[in-house]
């Protein structure tokens, strides 16, 4: 991936672990393509954000974070209001059981170390408390659970159309066929387009959205039933397996897994 526009105002300067920033984004603010020299650990105590890197993208409500290692190009916009809380770590301080960005969950524990290293504003490697804080939220970002919840996108102009369309309403009823339609390309050739950009399927992409959107709802606090249906799934129990064969449990169990760590 090219290193768009690194920015290292917010990386730890000599003598500090972990650097943070604490900021308050009005609804439909964009962040431009940028990239950090550290690596970084972007969640938001309120809000959520649609982060995006080359070809994927994230939506992140609070309960998740999202690592985004050091020179990775990436742009965020806010839907709504959003409080984002972020901590910028030297790199090589955090290893990753996999590289690359993942989507983690925040357990209650997590939450508020960020949050009071973000009230601290910077950890010193010559202060023991601020070092006990640094181990600590390190130990536990490293351990922290990944969730498949992204998208990646097509290349090809008239792909990235369809998907546009989908991602703006997953809900959306519109068969593929008119979805291409609207776009002037044929089934054939979208089809083709999803095998070669993104790896998958028209369908499966489309299931992926609405899986990962079902997620956020049910974050929010919507029902099974909610959540279903606002993505577009007229029987809960279709959402219920598509769920179940994605994230390996049920939305009940894992909504109530989420809840016993609250």
């Amino acid at each position: 991936m090219r290193h768009f526009g690194v920015v290292r105002d917010y990386d730890p300067k000599r003598g500090v672990s972990i650097a943070t920033l604490a900021y308050e984004y009005p609804p439909g603010f964009q962040v431009p393509e940028h990239a950090h020299g550290s690596d970084q650990l972007i969640y938001a105590i309120r809000g959520v954000m649609e982060v995006s890197s080359g070809q994927s993208m994230w939506l992140i409500p609070p309960h998740f974070a999202l690592w985004i290692p050091a020179r990775t190009s990436h742009r965020i916009y806010m839907p709504g209001a959003v409080s984002m809380r972020t901590l910028y770590f030297r790199r090589e301080l955090v290893h990753r059981p996999s590289p690359g960005c993942a989507v983690l969950h925040v357990t209650p524990l997590l939450r508020e170390l960020i949050v009071e290293a973000v009230r601290v504003g910077q950890l010193r490697t010559r202060n023991r408390h601020e070092c006990a804080l640094r181990d600590l939220t390190i130990l536990h970002v490293k351990n922290a659970s990944p969730v498949p919840t992204f998208i990646t996108l097509p290349r090809e102009q008239r792909a990235l159309a369809v998907a546009q369309a989908v991602l703006a309403n997953p809900a959306l009823p519109k068969p593929l066929a008119m979805l291409c339609g609207d776009v002037g390309v044929s089934v054939r050739t979208i089809q083709r387009t999803f095998r070669k950009d993104v790896g998958t399927d028209f369908a499966s992409w489309r299931r992926q959205v609405r899986l990962t959107k079902a997620v956020e709802l049910l974050v929010s606090g919507r029902s099974v039933k909610e959540a279903a249906f606002a993505v577009g799934y007229q029987q809960s129990s279709a959402f219920v397996e598509a769920f179940r064969l994605t994230l390996g449990t049920t939305p009940k169990a894992w909504t109530l897994s989420l809840a016993k760590q609250t």
